[in-house]
């Protein structure tokens, strides 16, 4: 054949597509169980984000309910009748933890309101870090995700330019169309890899700042409601010297 020809051949061969799939199935083992993981790890991820999301949802609704009732002037011990009959959240967990003390110590009776006080904080400060700890359940994977997953995804990469470069040496051809598919390859594992960080270090500080507004406006309403009962054991000590 006529090296025209050949030359004319060679142009018209068709190129193989590389595609995200190829460059997966064709990296090396350890660069597939890298970008596997990562993988994994982006799912895990999403669904603490949108599981976290729903929770949060509710978690605001029950606090505007609640609050909407405790403010419009039901009676303590009807709204702690109500709601001690059925599982509650936020705000409402706050208010029935602390009632429940205050009742224990108002039927034990009346040397039972020394340092009723502090017990009543104290329960508060209590539900409050539950409250916050279930809240705050699951973040501790966004911010491992979203500070490892780079430097696993570096570690694929360089893992995989190795083996690239071992194949060059192998076949002794350095042309681009050698070359460039396995680093092509061995960097999709650092793509991967901040597509696993960027949603979870986004999420994370997005859901951390949620916690710790939910936190602040948890505390305000145990100051506002210890307050209350705090007056409360003041008329009932004063009824008892009377007495």
């Amino acid at each position: 054949m006529h090296p025209a020809e050949i030359a004319t051949s060679g142009l018209a061969s068709p190129v193989a597509e590389v595609t995200l799939f190829s460059m997966f199935m064709s990296a090396h083992i350890v660069v597939k169980i890298v970008m596997l993981g990562l993988l994994g790890a982006s799912i895990w991820c999403w669904t603490i984000i949108v599981n976290k999301a729903i929770l949060f949802t509710k978690f605001q609704k029950a606090m505007d309910r609640f609050e909407q009732i405790f403010w419009s002037g039901t009676s303590l011990e009807e709204l702690y009748t109500t709601l001690s009959a059925r599982p509650t959240s936020g705000m409402a967990t706050l208010f029935v933890a602390a009632m429940h003390e205050w009742k224990r110590s108002v039927q034990t009776g009346s040397g039972s309101f020394m340092g009723l006080q502090a017990r009543i904080e104290k329960v508060l400060d209590v539900s409050i870090a539950r409250e916050v700890e279930k809240l705050e359940s699951n973040l501790l994977v966004l911010a491992t995700v979203a500070s490892a997953s780079p430097f696993i995804g570096l570690f694929g990469t360089v893992w995989g330019i190795m083996t690239a470069f071992r194949s060059i040496a192998a076949s002794r051809n350095t042309s681009l169309a050698v070359v460039a598919p396995g680093i092509a390859e061995a960097l999709f594992a650092t793509a991967i890899g901040l597509f696993a960080a960027i949603p979870a270090l986004i999420a994370y500080n997005k859901l951390q700042s949620d916690v710790a507004k939910k936190q602040a406006r948890l505390e305000g309403f145990a100051d506002e409601f210890s307050s209350i009962l705090s007056r409360q054991i003041d008329q009932h000590a004063v009824r008892d010297r009377a007495a």
